[in-house]
C-alpha cells in the first residue's frame, strides 16, 4: 500500500494524470462548443456554398458559351456540391434539372411555405433569397436558393439538410472516441516524456543523497540540450566540487588541529623533561658556587692564592649558567618561530676561516691537523650570525672527539655543492657514533657521555640549535658515520657568487 502510495506521488504520475485531465477538459469543451456552435457553422457553410454555385452559373451564361458546355459544367458543379437545380426561362420553359422530380417538388415546397412558421430565410437580397424548407411530411430539410439570373432566368437550387442534431451526436461520438485513443498514446507518451524529464531528476537525487554522505564522486552528465536542469546539473557540480573542497580544507585543518594537540602533548612531555634536565644541569654549578662561596665566607683557605682559585671557580661556574641560560633562551625562540632571521648573502669560506683561527689554541693544545684549502670566496644567503653558532658548533664538537686513527688525527671541512645548495662538512678522525645515538644527539641536553663529565665543557644544547637553526631554514643536516670518524654537514641556500 506504501508504495503504492509512493508511486502516485511521483512526477512521472503526475505527469501522466495531467496529460490526461487537459485531454478530457479538450475534449468537454469541443463537445459544448460542438452542441452550441455546430448548427450555425453548419448552416453558414451551406449558405455560404450555394451563393457561390449562384454566382458560378450567373457568370456561365454571361458568356457565349454552348449550351451543352453549360450543362455539363452544371452536372459536374451539382455533383462535387450534392445538390440539385433547376432552371427556367421567365416564360416557365423549362431549360434545365438535375432531378427530374426537382419540378414537382417546387410546387410543394411553395405550398410548405406558405406556412409562416416553416418560412426560415436564411439570407436575402434583390437577386436571389435562401430558405430553410422542413418538410415535414416527407421528414426532410432543405435549404432551397430561389433566385434571377442576369438573362431573366430563373434559378433553383436545393441542398439537402442532414439533421444538425444527428451530426452532432455523431460528431460527439467521434470526439469520445479520439479522446479515449487520445489517452491512450498520451500515456505512452507520458511514459517516455516522464522517464525523460524524470532521468535527469533522478541522477541529481541520488547525487544529493551520495553529498549528504559527503561522497562528492559522483557528478552529473551534462548534455549538449541547454535547459533549466542541465544548469541546475552544473550549478549542483559546482557546489559538490566546493563542498568537496571545503570539506577537505576542514579535515586538513582537523588533522592540523588534531596534531596541534599532540604537539601540545609533546610540549608538555618536553616541559617536564626541560625542567628535570635544567635541574640536573644547574645543580652542580649552584652546589659549586655555593660550596666555594661558603670556603670563602669561612676562610677555609687563608693564603691569597687559594681565595683566588676559589674566585676563579666561582666566576667559570657562573659563566657558564649564564652561558647555558642564554643557550636554552635562545633555543627557546628558534624553536616556537619567535626569532626573525637577517637574511643577507656573505663568504662561508671567510666565515669558517674566522672560526679556525679563533680556535687555533685548543688546535695546537691538542695537536689537530686542520684541513682546509678552500680559497675562492663561495657566497650563501642566510643570516651570518647564526650560521656562525652551526659552524662554531660543529668544529668545537669536532675539536672535543677528534682522536687519532691509523697515525691519523685531523679535521677536514669541505664546502661542496648539491643541487642548488652549498652543502659544508666537518669530517673528524675517531670513534662512530652509535646508531641508537645517531637520531638522540640532536636534543637537548642529551650527550654520548652518558656520564655528562664536566671535563668537556659542553652544555648538551649546540647540536639542538643546530637542529633548530636548519629547521627554520627547512635546509637539510645530518651526521654520517665514516671509516675512520664522523661527518657532521648542513646545507644552505646559494647566493650570486658575484
Amino acid at each position: 500500500m506504501a508504495r503504492i502510495k509512493e508511486k502516485l506521488k511521483s512526477v512521472r504520475f503526475r505527469l501522466f494524470f495531467t496529460m490526461c485531465v487537459v485531454i478530457v477538459v479538450i475534449v468537454v469543451c469541443l463537445i459544448v462548443a460542438n452542441n452550441v456552435v455546430l448548427e450555425t457553422f453548419y448552416m453558414y457553410s451551406k449558405t455560404k456554398t450555394v451563393r457561390e454555385v449562384y454566382n458560378k452559373i450567373n457568370g456561365y451564361y454571361n458568356y457565349d458559351i454552348p449550351n451543352a458546355k453549360i450543362e455539363a459544367e452544371l452536372r459536374r458543379v451539382a455533383f462535387n456540391n450534392n445538390f440539385d437545380i433547376f432552371i427556367k426561362t421567365n416564360d416557365g420553359v423549362f431549360i434545365f434539372s438535375t432531378d427530374r422530380d426537382f419540378y414537382s417538388t417546387l410546387s410543394r415546397i411553395n405550398n410548405i411555405d406558405e406556412n409562416e412558421e416553416n418560412n426560415n430565410i436564411i439570407f436575402k437580397d434583390h437577386n436571389m433569397e435562401i430558405r430553410r424548407i422542413d418538410d415535414d411530411g416527407n421528414n426532410i430539410s432543405y435549404i432551397l436558393l430561389d433566385g434571377t439570373l442576369d438573362n431573366g432566368y430563373s434559378l433553383y437550387i436545393r441542398i439537402p439538410v442532414v439533421p444538425i442534431e444527428e451530426s452532432v451526436q455523431i460528431s460527439n461520438k467521434v470526439l469520445i472516441l479520439i479522446g479515449g485513443i487520445t489517452i491512450l498514446l498520451s500515456a505512452v507518451i507520458a511514459s517516455y516524456v516522464s522517464k525523460k524529464f524524470t532521468e535527469p531528476i533522478l541522477q541529481l537525487n541520488d547525487i544529493a543523497n551520495k553529498m549528504s554522505k559527503l561522497d562528492f564522486s559522483k557528478k552529473f552528465r551534462i548534455t549538449d540540450t541547454k535547459d533549466e536542469i542541465n544548469e541546475l546539473g552544473a550549478s549542483i557540480n559546482t557546489m559538490s566540487d566546493k563542498l568537496e573542497t571545503t570539506i577537505k580544507q576542514l579535515r586538513e585543518n582537523n588533522i592540523e588541529l588534531e596534531k596541534d594537540i599532540e604537539e601540545k602533548s609533546k610540549i608538555d612531555d618536553m616541559r617536564k623533561q626541560f625542567i628535570s634536565d635544567v635541574s640536573h644541569e644547574l645543580k652542580t654549578p649552584i652546589a659549586l658556587i655555593q660550596g666555594y662561596a661558603e670556603g670563602l665566607i669561612e676562610n677555609v683557605n687563608t693564603d691569597e692564592e687559594s681565595r683566588k682559585f676559589y674566585a676563579e671557580v666561582i666566576l667559570d661556574e657562573s659563566n657558564k649558567m649564564d652561558r647555558l641560560v642564554k643557550q636554552l633562551l635562545e633555543l627557546m625562540k628558534l624553536e616556537y618561530g619567535k626569532r626573525e632571521f637577517n637574511n643577507e648573502e656573505f663568504n662561508i669560506v671567510e666565515l669558517i676561516s674566522e672560526v679556525i683561527r679563533k680556535c687555533d689554541v685548543i688546535i695546537q693544545e691538542n695537536n689537530i691537523n686542520i684541513k682546509f684549502d678552500n680559497q675562492v670566496p663561495v657566497c650563501v644567503v642566510a643570516d651570518e650570525f647564526y650560521i656562525e653558532q652551526v659552524v662554531t658548533n660543529y668544529f668545537t664538537n669536532a675539536l672535543k672527539h677528534c682522536i687519532e686513527v691509523k697515525g691519523k688525527k685531523e679535521i677536514e671541512i669541505k664546502i661542496s655543492k648539491n643541487n642548488d645548495k652549498i652543502r659544508v662538512s666537518v669530517i673528524n678522525t675517531g670513534e662512530n657514533i652509535k646508531d641508537e645515538d645517531i637520531d638522540r644527539i640532536w636534543g637537548r641536553f642529551y650527550k654520548v657521555d652518558t656520564s655528562r663529565n664536566r671535563e668537556n665543557g659542553g652544555t648538551g644544547i649546540g647540536l639542538a640549535l643546530v637542529k633548530a637553526i636548519m629547521n627554520n631554514y627547512q635546509n637539510d643536516y645530518g651526521v654520517i658515520n665514516r671509516q675512520d670518524g664522523v661527518e657532521f654537514y648542513f646545507e644552505l641556500n646559494e647566493g650570486s657568487n658575484e
